[in-house]
């Protein structure tokens, strides 16, 4: 026998057994058929009862109502503490950022809002040491990282805190 006649047979054997392949039984659930008649058991009122809210069309059951029993959210107990609302946020401006002003320049939290760097003048600035500095700039911010301080000095610049840090 050729190879081509024997590649057809194993062909054809492996299709059969793939084709005779099925799921084990109740692995494929049919899905409810709502609305088709009394004999399916959810015609006429779509196992949805007769009257009520729940009844209605866009109606939607609220799931956190646990029918009388205490809620899971009351159940448990309060715990903790979150310190957004009294968190500190600072804008951030990267030493590198820094490279866009004038040789000799002052550079305060009012020219870096005109830069665009940070959303405005009343705007709490960090300055961190990501990246190379090359110019000698007179930098104002509310704080700055140990590296960033040391490559604004590096080059010949000086910083200095504008305002509360605290």
């Amino acid at each position: 026998m050729d190879s081509s006649v024997t590649n057809s047979v194993v062909y054809k054997d492996f299709k059969d057994k793939v084709l005779s392949l099925a799921g084990q039984k109740g692995a494929r659930k049919a899905r409810k058929r709502i609305g088709r008649g009394s004999g399916s058991g959810f015609g006429k009122t779509c196992g949805r009862g007769h009257n009520g809210s729940l009844s209605r069309s866009g109606s939607k059951a609220n799931s956190l109502r646990e029918g009388g029993q205490m809620p899971l959210f009351r159940r448990l107990p309060k715990r903790g503490f979150n310190n957004y609302k009294f968190a500190r946020q600072y804008e951030i401006v990267n030493v590198s950022q820094l490279e866009r002003f004038e040789d000799g320049a002052a550079v305060g939290i009012e020219q870096l809002s005109q830069a665009g760097l940070v959303s405005g003048a009343s705007s709490k600035v960090k300055v961190l040491g990501d990246g190379e500095l090359t110019k000698k700039l007179q930098v104002t911010a509310h704080k700055f990282s140990k590296s960033a301080g040391e490559k604004i000095a590096g080059c010949g610049g000086t910083v200095k805190s504008a305002g509360n840090n605290h």
